[in-house]
């Protein structure tokens, strides 16, 4: 392993910034990374990318290494950039550690292919299964976003505790300070005329994204349902399921939102709903929260601790209890307010800042160690 000018070399596998649809992990990639790299720690950053383009705004004195590769780019092409010129140290910010590594440092987001394996193709759950273990098993340390994935790992892993920190994501301080202006032109980029209910995520059936469709057909709103999301794995028959949910043209499926709408998007709904079966940490949640909407959760995975007092939840398995939910907040606008205001107030511990001190923080302990 190398080093310039002395300083220790911390590589990262920032192959999962780039493109202009990014998703929970990917948005977490680019944060962190970001925040990483414009840090005042005296190391030599070097940069890992799966494309010959570097993100906007990385600092000209990161080291780029630009290794694209069609297929197998983290176990192959990573692979052979390690044995060529291993760092002091690595940092994964997305599950997979190549076969051929420095000492490493990983974050494993959740173990969700473990409790809804149905919401998976069996390929995929192998496959994930497999990159977590491995990961798990080799990486010098662990960052998880939630408690409950430190207990996934340890429950189903048998990954030693003292080898996972903790490190809830952050939101960006603009989702704090949404204009009337902005909220305006969000609504009227994407044709939202009428009063709306909100949820956020990638279609995949662990979203149960049906449930909140068949639940507002069925108490007779008057609000629109705004889903915001591309489609995942196994979106088909989710979709078939949200068309049959009778909500005729009050199901509006808005597709991919840029990350610029994002905000006005939580800020003009009435509510958010989170109706998922499980989370590793649940965004949306928090930047619902942060922009001011009133957060309704289902109970369960993470989310429980991450929605905290900002939040009244559900049971994702009891179409009842997600109807009396809608119904008591849809039907009054005094406990929206009281429900915004809370989680309001509980957003403001989510910082990419702490986030990001915090990894630094582990970095420099295991670099050190």
């Amino acid at each position: 392993m190398t080093r310039k000018s002395g300083r220790p070399v911390i590589g990262i596998d920032g192959s999962r910034m780039g493109g202009d649809r990014r998703t929970g992990t990917e948005n977490y990639s680019n944060q962190i990374v970001r925040g990483l790299v414009e840090s005042d720690a005296d190391w030599q950053w070097r940069l890992y990318l799966n494309s010959r383009e570097a993100p906007d705004g990385i600092d000209d004195r990161v080291d780029i290494r630009a290794i694209p590769a069609r297929r197998l780019w983290t176990h192959l092409r990573l692979s052979r950039e390690m044995l060529i010129e291993k760092p002091d140290l690595l940092f994964v910010p997305s599950h997979v550690i190549p076969l051929v590594h420095a000492p490493s440092i990983v974050t494993i987001h959740d173990l969700g292919y473990l409790h809804v394996p149905e919401a998976h193709p069996a390929s995929q759950r192998r496959m994930l299964d497999w990159t977590t273990r491995w990961s798990a098993r080799v990486a010098r340390h662990i960052i998880v976003p939630s408690s409950r994935t430190r207990d996934d790992l340890i429950a189903h892993y048998g990954t030693p505790e003292d080898r996972i920190d903790v490190v809830p994501h952050g939101v960006s301080p603009r989702f704090r300070s949404v204009t009337p202006e902005e909220r305006r032109r969000v609504a009227t980029a994407h044709r939202l005329d009428r009063p709306y209910v909100l949820a956020v995520g990638t279609i995949q059936p662990r979203k149960n994204l049906p449930a909140l469709a068949r639940a507002l057909a069925e108490i007779g709103t008057d609000r629109d349902l705004v889903i915001a999301g591309k489609p995942g794995w196994m979106a088909d028959p989710v979709l078939a399921e949200l068309t049959a949910a009778g909500l005729g043209d009050r199901l509006r499926l808005l597709g991919y939102v840029p990350d610029a709408d994002l905000p006005g998007l939580y800020a003009g709904a009435d509510l958010f709903v989170q109706p998922s079966r499980f989370e590793g940490f649940g965004m949306p949640v928090i930047e619902a929260m942060a922009a001011g909407a009133p957060v309704l959760s289902a109970t369960g995975s993470s989310l429980d601790e991450i929605a905290g007092t900002g939040a009244r939840f559900f049971d994702p398995d009891d179409p009842s209890s997600l109807r009396d939910a809608l119904i008591d907040l849809l039907g009054s606008e005094e406990a929206r307010k009281r429900l915004a205001s809370l989680g309001t107030e509980w957003s403001v511990r989510f910082t990419w800042e702490q986030a990001t001190a915090t990894t630094r923080s582990i970095l420099e302990r295991m670099l050190n160690s």
